[in-house]
């Protein structure tokens, strides 16, 4: 099965959003993750951004660039073929609104990030470190 996925990597001088994903999540309990969530039929990726942006923090993107598509293998049974989870990435550099976790059910807590401090949390992928570190604005 193949499930795609929009995530924003929302910066603003220097510092990263991200939030603490609650630990009753199926997928990546309580680890640290960009926001985001999956596509809908019918649905391009840039609304999903906008959609999954206003429902997840408050906040209408404004300005955002494309940064690169991910394929991971999602964990599954040996016997079986692993599910894809294909993750449309785009940087978010401004927005109207402020953020503010609109679903605790999902996110248990969000904050702000150097990238100092973003790459010491537990994070949802190994590879977060280097694409927050090749993508992030510079600091201030």
């Amino acid at each position: 099965m193949q499930h795609e996925v929009v995530a924003a990597l929302i910066v603003r001088v220097g510092k990263i959003l991200l939030g603490q994903r609650s630990a009753e999540r199926v997928f990546y309990p309580d680890v640290w993750d960009m926001f985001g969530g999956h596509v809908e039929p019918g649905e391009q990726l840039q609304q999903t951004l906008v959609r999954e942006l206003e429902e997840e923090l408050g906040i209408t993107p404004t300005q955002w660039t494309f940064l690169e598509t991910l394929t991971v293998d999602l964990p599954s049974p040996p016997e079986e073929p692993p599910d894809l989870l294909i993750v449309h990435i785009y940087r978010v550099t401004d927005w109207t609104g402020t953020p503010v976790n609109m679903q605790p059910e999902e996110h248990s807590t969000i904050g702000w990030f150097a990238l100092e401090e973003a790459v010491k949390l537990r994070l949802a992928d190994a590879m977060y470190p280097e694409l927050f570190a090749r993508y992030r604005l510079p600091p201030p």
